[in-house]
């Protein structure tokens, strides 16, 4: 049985969020005790820092180091004793992001991120990633239609083009670690796919 650390992954809009407590549910039916958090935030202080993530103007580097030192924290606060209870962590959002949204979208030096990367997590990777895959036009009709934008909702179509093309870079990268959902798909489709993929790796 795996017990183990999986990530919600796609640009906003995509749809991981209502799908992220169903599969909690899907779990814990199965006997495992599972924790949900999201990134970043997951702890006070990555909470805060991710307010002024989504709010106040910076840089790609200024956001970079943000994100891995509320990462950081996360790690060692929450996801890593977790892990070490034995209890499956379902996480919105991970590093993948970062290289999505600020290696694709923001055009940051990727090589710089990978160092980040090494230093915060130490080897630390998801066992399983689900991206939710879906054209950045639809995901900006979805936004519009649920909620007010933040400093990243309010990017253009271009952007969000080289953030789905950074996902798919990473995709391409694990492939062993990535199941790719086509987030087109009604609901209960996307459910299905999730499911299935997950029973398939013994989940």
């Amino acid at each position: 049985m795996n017990h183990g650390f999986i990530t919600f992954e796609g640009i906003d809009g995509a749809g991981k969020s209502s799908h992220i407590e169903a599969l909690a549910q899907w779990l814990r039916a199965r006997g495992r005790e599972v924790l949900l958090t999201r990134e970043p935030g997951g702890t006070a202080l990555a909470e805060r820092l991710r307010e002024l993530l989504l709010h106040q103007p910076m840089d790609a580097l200024t956001e970079s180091l943000l994100v891995f030192a509320a990462r950081r924290d996360h790690l060692r606060q929450v996801i890593e004793p977790a892990l070490a209870r034995g209890t499956t962590v379902l996480c919105d959002r991970f590093t993948d992001a970062t290289f999505a949204y600020q290696g694709g979208g923001r055009g940051f030096d990727g090589q710089v991120l990978v160092q980040l990367e090494s230093w915060v997590q130490q080897g630390r990777q998801p066992d399983v990633t689900l991206w939710f895959d879906l054209p950045p036009a639809v995901a900006a009709q979805r936004r519009a239609a649920a909620r007010a934008a933040d400093r990243f909702e309010s990017e253009d179509e271009t952007f969000f083009t080289r953030v789905r093309e950074g996902y798919a870079a990473r995709a391409a990268a694990a492939p062993g670690r990535f199941i790719r959902i086509d987030a087109l798909q009604p609901r209960e489709a996307v459910w299905a796919q999730i499911a299935q993929s997950l029973e398939e790796r013994g989940w």
